[in-house]
């Protein structure tokens, strides 16, 4: 059930294992601290190294994130953010760069939005592919039929505590890449890798052929360097949440971002010889 045709997304992934390179995917909510602040923020990371953008849409109940990522949608949406503005910015970016996109979300403002004009609004506006949260694979045929339609990735979260059968059918569902938990809990920056961490992994390598992301708690250029003989990705968001709160609004927030990129990417770049058993992305 893999997408059929191929995305900004695999197209980095086919770069990376040229390169012998592991992905670095940003997190960013939208709109936060304000909707113009947006296209900077994702330049600045896209600048600094980072692969693939997550642009987060806001929502009022995030139950799966922490305070950081929460308090980021709640800026974003006194500042009136909503879906239309996400895919507002998204068209903006798509004006100077091609650094490919996924749209991050819960399902609530998906489903009010429609399906079918989400996919094909997304997709004119640049958008390569979504991750809603909380949908349900089993619930999910309606969307991943739409989003195929429009020939857009569909990116499903695996964690430590999903069935060995379900593994199988969301890393059947996905396409892109699998996004694995790395850790039980919300969001938020955390000292060291699950110990459960490669286990899973080794798990999901073994369930499908795409591209394996890892996030939640990753924050240092030590966790990188720790997940990059094992993974495809990283995905990093509350850090940089973080660092786009404490900085907003100020001069260097650009500056800070591209030397935080930079950092994390740092403790990604590998020999291609590292690249175990199943490989990255193919």
């Amino acid at each position: 059930m893999h997408a059929p045709t191929s995305t900004r997304i695999t197209r980095a992934f086919d770069r990376l294992k040229q390169e012998g390179a592991r992905g670095l995917i940003a997190y960013v909510t939208a709109g936060d601290p304000t909707p113009g602040d947006t296209v900077r923020i994702v330049r600045a990371l896209e600048q600094g190294g980072v692969d693939i953008v997550e642009l987060g849409v806001p929502f009022s109940d995030p139950i799966a994130d922490g305070p950081v990522i929460q308090q980021a949608s709640e800026r974003s949406l006194r500042a009136g953010t909503t879906l239309k503005t996400v895919l507002q910015n998204l068209r903006e970016l798509r004006r100077e760069s091609e650094i490919p996109v996924v749209i991050f979300s819960y399902l609530n403002p998906i489903l009010r939005y429609g399906f079918e004009k989400f996919a094909v609004d997304a997709a004119e506006a640049g958008a390569d592919g979504a991750l809603l949260t909380d949908l349900d694979v089993e619930a999910a045929g309606p969307y991943l039929a739409e989003m195929r339609q429009r020939g857009l990735d569909a990116i499903f979260l695996v964690s430590q505590t999903t069935a060995e059968e379900r593994v199988r059918l969301l890393s059947q569902s996905s396409s892109g890449f699998v996004y694995l938990v790395s850790r039980a809990g919300v969001t938020g920056v955390r000292e060291a890798l699950s110990d459960q961490l490669i286990p899973l992994v080794q798990r999901v390598r073994a369930a499908t052929p795409l591209p394996i992301a890892v996030g939640f708690g990753l924050s240092t250029p030590e966790h990188m360097a720790a997940l990059a003989p094992h993974a495809d990705a990283a995905v990093v968001g509350s850090a940089i949440v973080r660092l786009i709160a404490e900085h907003g609004g100020r001069p260097d927030l650009e500056e800070k971002l591209r030397a935080f990129a930079a950092e994390l990417k740092s403790g990604l770049v590998m020999p291609a010889v590292a690249f175990g058993p199943g490989g990255p992305a193919r």
